[in-house]
């Protein structure tokens, strides 16, 4: 990893992009991408798109999410606390003690997820915490000081976590799931601007809005780019850690490779066709299968406009939706490498379709 990419990967990832307002890093992202590509498109809700080699009649897509899940304040009490609702998946069981940003028109405000000491509560009755327990402390009194903190109803919250590494293998943070798709599909931009690869089709570079909501800014940009051809990346669980059951949940490990995915919103050829890459390539991955969806940008680009063909590919993580997301370094450089080498063997002119 060069030092501007590694400069890059560490101000994208600990930058806030909550769902619905990820501006901020639509911008960090952009101004790191602007050397790789041609043009650039940024949608009403803010997806933003790079385009190499624009006007060609073949188009192919890689894309990743950039929101994080976050919370939204929902209720101030007269004593100055606040009272939250969910944006995305946020898991108010790790909330408790947590340190929060609070992200006012103007500026951050720091404050902290409070919670009641061991020795005055009643251990007997201990429950696991939900969204009506959880409160935010910021250091206010009254409701009148925390509103003039520029704090409202509809202020969004993140919780304060950096990225790090551990034992020179992993990366952890909150929101690699999915900006490290993000960052995966930016490398793979700069690696075909460098290596001065002439591509025989147009390629946007997608990094969408509002995922954890529905995958929303896949459904809106995906309507407008109208591709023939769409490589997803995003995270996926790994099962390795205690409290997981693999029979149900599958068998996938952090350090064994980027994730390809079978399910109805696959694309059977285009799988195969990721699939005989990675072996052309050796690129170690591994498989997962899915029921009705993958649950991923995946599907609302593989069941737009006539259907688009998409495939997965994925990227392990442990401990999905908390602060402390991890990945193995090899399996990200692995995805980039995947997704490089398959967009290097598209010729620009494939009908996916099963017969004609």
């Amino acid at each position: 990893m060069s030092t501007k990419a590694q400069e890059f990967l560490y101000a994208y990832l600990n930058n806030a992009s909550p769902t619905g307002f990820e501006m901020s890093g639509q911008k960090l992202w952009l101004d790191y991408l602007k050397p790789y590509i041609d043009d650039k498109i940024i949608d009403t809700y803010g997806t933003a798109v790079g385009v190499i080699n624009p006007g060609k009649d073949y188009k192919v897509v890689i894309e990743a999410h950039a929101d994080e899940i976050s919370w939204f304040v929902n209720y101030i009490d007269d004593n100055g606390y606040l009272f939250l609702r969910r944006n995305g998946g946020s898991d108010a069981l790790i909330a408790p003690s947590m340190r929060a940003n609070i992200h006012t028109k103007d500026k951050v405000v720091r404050g902290v997820f409070g919670w009641p000491a061991i020795h005055v509560r009643d251990t007997t009755k201990d429950k696991a915490p939900s969204i009506s327990d959880i409160f935010i402390d910021c250091g206010a009194s009254t409701k009148k000081e925390v509103e003039e903190m520029g704090i409202h109803v509809g202020t969004v919250v993140t919780f304060e976590d950096g990225l790090m590494e551990l034992n020179n293998k992993y990366l952890v943070g909150r929101a690699l799931d999915n900006r490290i798709g993000g960052y995966m599909i930016a490398e793979v931009a700069r690696r075909i601007k460098e290596n001065k690869i002439e591509l025989p089709f147009t390629l946007y570079i997608v990094n969408a809005v509002q995922e954890e909501i529905g995958l929303r800014g896949a459904e809106m940009i995906v309507r407008r780019l109208k591709p023939d051809l769409a490589f997803i990346t995003d995270v996926t669980h790994d099962t390795q850690s205690p409290m997981y059951n693999k029979k149900t949940q599958g068998d996938i490990a952090c350090g064994k490779g980027p994730v390809i995915c079978y399910g109805p919103a696959v694309q059977n050829n285009v799988r195969d066709f990721i699939i005989e890459v990675a072996d052309e390539q050796k690129i170690a991955f591994q498989r997962q299968a899915v029921s009705r969806s993958t649950g991923t940008d995946t599907d609302s680009f593989a069941y737009a406009t006539e259907g688009v063909a998409s495939a997965l590919i994925s990227l392990p993580l442990k401990y999905m939706h908390t602060t402390v997301e991890t990945i193995a370094k090899d399996d990200m450089e692995a995805v980039i490498d995947l997704i490089y080498h398959s967009l290097l063997k598209v010729k620009g002119n494939e009908d996916w379709r099963y017969f004609n």
